[in-house]
């Protein structure tokens, strides 16, 4: 699929601004999208947007299919008429001084609104209710009893329960239904509410020309509604635990020991045999979501790093073959387009790439991996580009723009030599020391040939490592990040708005001002 010359923001509904310690899917997202028509952006990037687990990565949901509650908007429930005015908190919540999310403090707050909303809901009063329960019931029906019966059990995994529920003996589980019933409809409840909500944001999106991209991981977490349900799809020892992980080898950022994401690996010839259901089913409800997805860990599906489950870290495993063309072709069979990005990054090889073009995938460049040491990086610079890619300065993985450039050694796999050396790479190609950082990447990503750039919200802001918004391998601090309105400034909206429209990615018609003969920003210094 190729797509038109445009432009877009990579930013996650979390990282809203909003009084309730949380960026959420309500007014302050189509807020947002006000800032998104006025720039002249097409698209918005976000994160996974399943339930976040403990440790609060979208990369570790309990549900490849369902929503974040704690995305969900009280503000708009109350538009709905789910909740009154009143039974809002009157302060903002649990804000600290740097604006930081607190994940646990923000979910007690909206569960205690959820329940309460629910305490009163009438489903025989609302026709939609029903339709989405039994629409989406496939999913919906064991991810209700899985989160129902996580509450009752405290939180524990699932394979923590008792033994006749982790293997869903039939009568455990009618069991099950029948006495949580009331926590069952909550749950089912509570998704109906995100659907509703996001159905809004996304009808207004398309009022605007406004495409959707979502992520999808390409591993599942173990503590999911997808592994409890679907055990024979994955590699699991008789008590639920995962023999072998998916992770990484030692890398750019884990150069001593990989990264272990710990993710059950799927038995691919478990999934070949049913001709990819479970993967189908997966890919159309992100497409009902959105209108483009990134594929996470695209080489994964060429090969995959399998790593022991006894194996401390990363450092220990091996190369398996992947599902590879067999997977895709189903993909293109039974939903007729195959609207992904390929998230091609890491260890890449001619088999991966070829993958990648024979089903005529867009793969990604990362401006920042373009000035390494190794020559293979050269790709990532925008005189190595194709019309046929998706260009960023950064990912939610790299540190920002301004953080990047300016690091130490410490902490990083570089020396001092190194990095002195790769900075002044960056000057020499930008070509002057007079246009900030972050400003230069980003005039370099929008000129180049690729048909759409993704900026990162804080590249254009030109925040440093304080905004990043997750650090690979480590497991906890990360994905809080959050921005404030009155940081979009006249003087950011003007310098995004003059580059999308420079570059010839403006989305709509094109407001005189900001024609080819007139600018609103002094002549750029790159060129004076």
């Amino acid at each position: 699929m190729r797509h038109q010359r445009a432009s877009g923001i990579l930013l996650h509904p979390t990282s809203l601004p909003g009084r309730f310690g949380i960026g959420d899917i309500g007014p302050v997202a189509k807020k947002f999208v006000d800032f998104l028509t006025e720039t002249g952006q097409h698209w918005w990037q976000m994160l996974p947007l399943g339930p976040t687990g403990n440790s609060n990565s979208p990369y570790q949901s309990h549900s490849s299919f369902a929503g974040n509650p704690l995305l969900i908007s009280p503000d708009e429930m109350v538009d709905d008429g789910l909740l009154d005015a009143s039974e809002l908190p009157d302060t903002p919540t649990h804000e600290n001084p740097d604006h930081r999310v607190d994940f646990d403090a923000v979910a007690q707050v909206k569960e205690g609104l959820f329940r309460l909303a629910f305490s009163r809901f009438d489903s025989s009063t609302d026709p939609n209710y029903g339709f989405f329960v039994t629409k989406e019931a496939d999913w919906l029906d064991d991810f209700a009893l899985f989160m129902a019966l996580k509450h009752e059990h405290q939180g524990r995994a699932w394979f923590d329960w008792e033994p006749e529920l982790a293997t869903r003996q039939p009568e455990a589980l009618a069991a099950a239904r029948e006495a949580l019933d009331e926590e069952v409809r909550y749950y089912r409840f509570v998704q109906y509410v995100f659907s509703r909500q996001w159905q809004s944001l996304r009808d207004l999106c398309r009022t605007r020309n406004i495409e959707l991209i979502g992520d999808l991981p390409i591993y599942v977490a173990e503590d999911s509604a997808d592994v409890w349900s679907r055990p024979e799809l994955f590699h699991l020892d008789s008590y639920g635990h995962p023999t072998v992980v998916a992770g990484v080898p030692p890398d750019l950022f884990s150069p001593e020991f990989g990264q272990r994401w710990g993710n059950p690996i799927y038995r691919w010839e478990a999934h070949q045999a049913e001709d990819y259901a479970w993967w189908n089913a997966r890919i159309k409800a992100m497409i009902n979501q959105v209108d483009l997805v990134r594929l996470d860990h695209f080489r994964g599906f060429e090969a995959y790093w399998e790593v022991p489950a006894s194996s401390p870290t990363a450092a220990v495993g091996k190369w398996v073959e992947g599902p590879g063309a067999s997977l895709l072709a189903s993909l293109r069979a039974h939903l007729g387009r195959l609207p992904l990005v390929a998230e091609d990054l890491g260890v890449i090889t001619d088999k991966v790439r070829k993958l990648r073009d024979d089903f005529g995938l867009p793969g990604m460049k990362i401006l920042q991996f373009g000035f390494g040491p190794d020559p293979v990086d050269e790709e990532h610079l925008p005189h190595r580009h194709i019309p046929h890619c998706v260009v960023y300065t950064g990912t939610h993985d790299n540190d920002t723009t301004v953080g990047w450039y300016y690091q130490s050694p410490g902490g990083t796999a570089q020396t001092a030599e190194q990095i002195t050396e790769e900075r002044d790479f960056v000057r020499r190609y930008v070509g002057s020391n007079d246009e900030p950082i972050h400003r230069a990447f980003n005039r370099l990503a929008f000129s180049s040939v690729a048909d759409t750039v993704i900026l990162p919200l804080q590249d254009i802001l030109g925040l440093g490592s304080t905004a990043r918004m997750n650090v690979p391998g480590v497991a906890t601090g990360h994905w809080g990040w959050r921005f404030e309105f009155s940081q979009l400034t006249p003087e950011v909206r003007t310098h995004l708005a003059e580059l999308t429209a420079l570059y010839g990615r403006w989305n709509g018609e094109l407001p005189d001002s900001l024609n080819r003969t007139h600018g609103t920003i002094p002549a750029n210094p790159l060129v004076s």
